[in-house]
């Protein structure tokens, strides 16, 4: 898609102001949890002891308005810990991501240094314009909760980013778009029933001993994404179905799961 100027006009037309591509894909990889070039994948399984599972909220009665959910418009209400998939069988709370902790959510004044921490892996020469290009989406909260398996054989971050519904279709399509051209990634399993729904996978080198997988989606307001990084090869099923939950509890009244 190239901004072209028509010939012969007395006025041209000023092209729109674009990021530059690479800039627009660490962008994408920012947003998405993926460190580039000289990042090292880091995974830390601790000795903590098992968090309780988090249970799954009530079924409202007729009289009690739920507490969380998604409108009919697709836009969700509730805290952003509420719509998070709570710990599932089989899982703890896992550790910390990044310096945003492993069961949070951040809105208001801590919302800023949130963001900063998306920007934490990126190579430096490129953070400035990030940080210009972050604070032109108006995130308004931003929730993570991090899981590990029983086993340690496999780290899950979770994270719902709330903005306008446009844009959040707009950057899954960037995602989605980035990962169809790019040797950074590679095209990931389907999802069952959330057909908008991405997974990618590096590009990992023969020998490798982690791995990881990223999946994305646009659900109404939210920005939804896993990161998952394990021991290689990773269960893929596992990662699926993983998301494919955390997507089902965020799906909007009458949709089909």
């Amino acid at each position: 898609m190239t901004d072209i100027e028509s010939p012969g006009t007395d006025a041209p037309v000023k092209p729109r102001r674009r990021a530059p591509r690479a800039v627009a894909a660490v962008l994408a990889a920012a947003l998405l949890g993926v460190g580039i070039g000289e990042v090292v994948i880091r995974v830390h399984y601790g000795d903590e002891p098992a968090a309780p599972v988090a249970a799954a909220a009530p079924a409202p009665s007729a009289s009690t308005p739920a507490p969380w959910g998604a409108k009919s418009n697709g836009n969700h209400f509730g805290s952003l810990r509420d719509l998070l998939l709570p710990v599932p069988d089989g899982y703890r709370l896992g550790p910390d991501y990044k310096g945003l902790g492993n069961d949070g959510e951040f809105g208001g004044a801590d919302l800023a240094r949130a963001q900063e921490e998306l920007l934490d892996e990126v190579p430096e020469k490129y953070r400035g314009r990030l940080k210009d290009a972050l604070s032109t989406l108006h995130f308004t909260g931003i929730g993570v909760r991090s899981l590990a398996r029983f086993d340690n054989r496999l780290m899950a971050v979770l994270k719902l980013t709330r903005f306008d519904q446009q844009t959040v279709s707009e950057q899954n399509a960037l995602f989605g778009a980035l990962v169809d051209d790019s040797d950074l990634f590679r095209r990931g399993p389907d999802v069952p029933g959330h057909p908008d729904a991405r997974c990618a996978l590096p590009a990992l080198q023969a020998g490798d001993q982690l791995d990881y997988v990223t999946c994305y989606s646009a659900e109404g307001d939210l920005l939804v994404q896993l990161r998952v990084s394990g021991v290689a090869p990773l269960d893929q099923n596992k990662v699926v179905d993983l998301f494919r939950q955390q997507l089902d509890r965020l799906a909007r009244p009458g949709a089909a799961a």
